[in-house]
């Protein structure tokens, strides 16, 4: 039973990363890995790069699928 609960208390104390790989977020969506790296590319998911590597961060990401940010969101 204590090792469940040392098990537990290491998840419960891990923070989240603070990004995504592309990959992931497309997973998230429901949409295919390319989809996803061409809305990359094209500014429609938002990432960051880090030298060749393109990570989603997770706040922005949480407000794009909410719908928060966006000009559509704007213009309605």
């Amino acid at each position: 039973m204590r090792i469940s609960m040392k098990a537990k208390s290491k998840a419960a104390a891990t923070p989240e990363p603070l990004t995504m790989t592309v990959d992931e977020a497309a997973q998230k969506l429901g949409i295919s890995r390319n989809t996803a790296y061409a809305c990359a590319r094209s500014g429609q998911l938002p990432v960051i790069r880090l030298g060749k590597r393109m990570l989603v961060p997770r706040v922005a990401f949480e407000a794009m699928v909410r719908g928060e940010g966006t000009s559509s969101a704007k213009a309605a």
